[in-house]
């Protein structure tokens, strides 16, 4: 028996013709009918940040003398792992500056470092190859302690999210910082990597008893 399809619409109707609507007891759609749960939306159901690129994890070219390893995952309020952000990092390079031509101390010189990577988290986190920073002047005379600036991009995020990595084994240099002094006690562990076998590790916590520190920019 063939199935007529309640949205066409026969050739040269006499009349003007109206398709039947897809409610139940047409045949269009099939009994029982359910709502399911709707996927959430704040930035669209079904996110994808399309903004990676293949080399976007080397801050400093591979194999680079001194490099590191900073990985890292973005977890939810419920501590589940978000599968579909992406990090972005931009820092000095050992001696404090920037590869930039704006840096007013000179450029970096270190070959093949740029300072700048973009990495998502499809495999459940982030990595970034890198050279640990230097310390950079704070403006005031003094000098901050090695630290790399990141940005955070994730579903439900209108706006990125801005946060730094210090290093747990930078001790001296943490408790003289100021941005990190500005901060409670009890939250300034928020912001420290700590090392690993090639690295560090730096986990992104979004909401929860864990929440990372971000800084409104």
């Amino acid at each position: 028996m063939s199935v007529i399809d309640p949205l066409d619409v026969p050739p040269d109707p006499a009349v003007p013709f109206q398709p039947r609507s897809g409610q139940r007891g047409s045949g269009f759609l099939t009994e029982p009918f359910r709502l399911g749960t709707t996927p959430s939306a704040t930035v669209g159901p079904y996110l994808a940040i399309g903004l990676t690129w293949a080399d976007g994890a080397w801050a400093a070219a591979e194999g680079t003398p001194g490099g590191i390893w900073i990985r890292g995952r973005v977890l939810d309020g419920a501590g589940d792992v978000v599968p579909d952000a992406m990090v972005e990092t931009w820092q000095a390079d050992p001696d404090g500056r920037f590869p930039s031509p704006e840096d007013p101390r000179g450029a970096s010189t270190h070959p093949g470092f740029r300072g700048y990577a973009r990495a998502a988290t499809v495999t459940g986190e982030f990595a970034v190859f890198t050279l640990k920073p230097g310390r950079v002047p704070d403006g005031q005379g003094g000098l901050q302690a090695p630290h790399v600036d990141v940005s955070v991009f994730a579903r439900g995020l209108l706006d990125r999210l801005v946060t730094r990595v210090y290093f747990a084994d930078e001790a001296e240099a943490n408790a003289s910082d100021p941005v990190l002094s500005a901060l409670p006690e009890d939250r300034r562990a928020t912001l420290l990597a700590q090392p690993t076998g090639d690295g560090y590790r730096f986990d992104v916590h979004l909401q929860g008893d864990r929440e990372t520190v971000f800084f409104a920019i």
